[in-house]
């Protein structure tokens, strides 16, 4: 049975786990949303992951049970997935495919889009400027994140990756900036526990009333999992794009969303590529990731900051080694960092945000940033060398300079890397810098200029620390 606006029929073949296979639905088209009414007069939905003129295949959203050839009806509804927007989003929770999870009701929409986007015109992308403050230094000194980047963070199993999203939600901003200021945060198979941290993070910090939530919790459907980012995506599109502005998409976490889309694609008894993954993987990944950026144009801005969890700590497993090829650095958190009860524990060595030079500087941050990152992180790596040499033959064997830079290295590690829950803006970030700097010989301060060792450094002219102060 047919009309002008859906398409019902009678004709499932099998039914196979999460999958329903449908003969001879001729006008279904992929992406599709479809719902399934049973003879219970029970009702289940799913979507269209494959279309052909004989068979057509649905991803149901809840459970298969109970659905039988010959007595389901399918319904297609010849749209796919689209989310309700307004400026009323801003404040509220979502599930992963758009349902309000808040006891409120429905968004009334100024406008229904689909959530998988439109692809930007590479003719009008504008380049990423301009400095997002996250209060954290080994982000905002050294990795410094800019309006229109995608930068990951790359974590391991047991790692504070949920704190770090938290301390981003709570306290990233655009200094100096009148244009408006949202987060978009979409969590993908978290646990309840996760789920409700999450939540009293906003809550108690007042980040809800300028954010979008989508959760996906790890009991939800595996094919909400694979909606979640794009209706996040969605939201933060529209505020960006037509409500000017600068919105900062948190991802937590890719690996979650992953491994559906291989438990997806393991039900279609599809090839697999490594690790089981398919083998269209990192195009499904760039179809997410490249919907950062800005336009032409257009004020607002998309930031993304995708969290993943590397499987046994393997930086070269496909997920993070794939999402590397597609953005623009990456922060790397470190598992010693964290034995040592370091927070955040970054490391700061492997981690590069490629976009850094475009958002740093006289007029953005300060004159003295990039130089004083290049510092930063020459004495900690020149440290760091020193510990290892140290464990071989002993730090009485060192120079007295190889055991400063020893000790600036830790200091290094504790009083700049770790901030515990404080949020430090640009500025004090960089005095920091400076002040660490202070413990080693000038001599060896090459990467910075005399003068600006004169203006910033320990007792200089711009922010005049006395003797008392730099001990």
């Amino acid at each position: 049975m047919e009309d002008l606006l859906t398409a019902e029929y009678r004709t499932i073949e099998a039914v196979k786990g999460p999958l329903v296979f449908v003969r001879h639905a001729r006008r279904a088209a992929l992406g599709d949303l479809v719902t399934l009414e049973i003879p219970s007069n029970e009702i289940r939905s799913g979507q269209v992951i494959e279309a052909s003129e004989k068979w057509t295949i649905v991803q149901l959203f809840g459970p298969s049970d109970r659905i039988s050839p010959g007595t389901t009806w399918v319904k297609f509804a010849e749209e796919g997935a689209h989310i309700a927007l307004s400026p009323l989003i801003l404040g509220r929770i979502f599930s992963g495919s758009g349902e309000p999870l808040d006891s409120l009701p429905q968004v009334p929409p100024l406008e229904r889009r689909d959530v998988h986007g439109s692809a930007i015109n590479p003719v009008c992308r504008d380049l990423p400027t301009d400095f997002i403050q996250t209060g954290l230094s080994a982000i905002d000194g050294l990795n410094t994140l800019v309006r229109g980047q995608k930068l990951p963070i790359f974590s391991c199993p047991g790692l504070p990756a949920g704190e770090i999203a938290a301390h981003l939600i709570s306290h990233a901003c655009v200094p100096n900036e009148e244009g408006g200021f949202a987060v978009v945060f979409a969590a993908m198979g978290i646990s309840s526990r996760e789920a409700r941290f999450y939540l009293e993070t906003f809550e108690s910090s007042g980040a809800l009333e300028h954010s979008v939530i989508f959760m996906n919790l790890a009991d939800d459907a595996v094919i909400e999992r694979l909606l979640t980012p794009r209706f996040a995506l969605a939201a933060a599109e529209y505020l960006a794009f037509d409500r000017n502005m600068h919105v900062l998409v948190v991802l937590c976490d890719m690996t979650h969303y992953c491994n559906a889309l291989r438990e997806v694609s393991s039900s279609r008894e599809e090839i697999p590529g490594r690790r089981g993954y398919p083998g269209y993987l990192y195009t499904d990944l760039a179809g997410i990731y490249e919907r950062a950026g800005r336009i032409k144009g257009r004020s607002g801005s998309v930031t993304q900051i995708p969290i993943l969890t590397m499987p046994d700590d393997d930086i070269t497993h496909p997920v993070p080694d794939l999402t590397g090829y597609i953005t623009e650095g990456q922060i790397v958190l470190d598992r010693r960092l964290h034995r040592k009860g370091i927070f955040p524990p970054i490391q700061v060595l492997p981690s590069l945000s490629r976009l850094m030079d475009r958002g740093i500087g006289e007029g953005r941050t300060r004159e003295d940033h990039r130089p004083l990152a290049d510092q930063l992180y020459a004495c900690y790596a020149r440290g760091t060398d020193q510990r290892r040499v140290a464990s071989i033959i002993g730090e009485e064997a060192l120079n007295e300079t190889d055991r400063m830079f020893l000790r600036f290295a830790e200091d290094f590690e504790r009083g700049f890397v770790g901030q515990g829950v404080e949020s430090r803006s640009i500025s004090k970030t960089l005095d920091l810098g400076w002040r660490l700097l202070a413990a080693l010989p000038e001599a060896e301060l090459v990467r910075v200029s005399k003068d600006l060792i004169r203006r910033y450094g320990a007792g200089g002219e711009e922010h005049g620390w006395t003797e008392n102060q730099q001990t």
